[in-house]
């Protein structure tokens, strides 16, 4: 990706932020982890294209022009929080993705970013994925590596913690945060 295409993309993510409360990739790939999906299944929900979906994920494209699938993303926020807090089981969930791909009209999104759970509190994998969202952002995972490493000897926690987060998988990081709860 060239100095023009980079520009380019951060600056539809800053829309998006603007515009969604956050860019569009971190939301969606929150929805998919959050409601089991995969990016196919997303888009069919949304009433988007695959390639739509990837390009608004990737800052390809800044703005959701329909307010139909903007609603649609508002819905599918809503029944994530629901099913984070256990008030609708996955198989509620599979029905009522299929209620929200049938839904028209729409028009903003309303949380400004938070995502909503009965309960106010986020998931252990909703937390963890910012973290990782917020090491990635800053640094490449190698650099990470290379600064964890320089680090292992005087502190190795905190070199493990970003080898874990900022490097490894989701779900190794869910459990290193699971076990340092208390």
């Amino acid at each position: 990706m060239d100095a023009v295409q980079q520009e380019a993309t951060a600056r539809a993510r800053e829309l998006q932020r603007s515009w969604y409360g956050e860019p569009l990739g971190a939301l969606f790939r929150r929805l998919i982890d959050d409601l089991g999906l995969n990016q196919a299944r997303l888009a069919a929900v949304l009433g988007l294209s695959a390639p739509m979906l990837s390009q608004l994920m990737s800052g390809q494209r800044a703005k959701i022009g329909n307010p139909a699938v903007v609603q649609r993303v508002q819905a599918l926020q809503d029944l994530a929080g629901q099913v984070a807090d256990g008030s609708v089981s996955a198989a509620e969930a599979t029905d009522r993705m299929d209620e929200i791909k049938k839904t028209q009209g729409g028009s903003v999104l309303s949380n400004s970013g938070q995502t909503p759970t009965g309960s106010g509190a986020p998931t252990v994998k909703r937390v963890v994925r910012e973290i990782q969202s917020l090491l990635r952002s800053v640094s490449a995972a190698g650099d990470i590596i290379d600064a964890a490493a320089s680090l292992a000897p005087s502190h190795p926690e905190l070199a493990e913690f970003l080898r874990v987060y900022g490097a490894g998988r989701t779900a190794d990081a869910v459990a290193h945060y699971e076990s340092h709860q208390n």
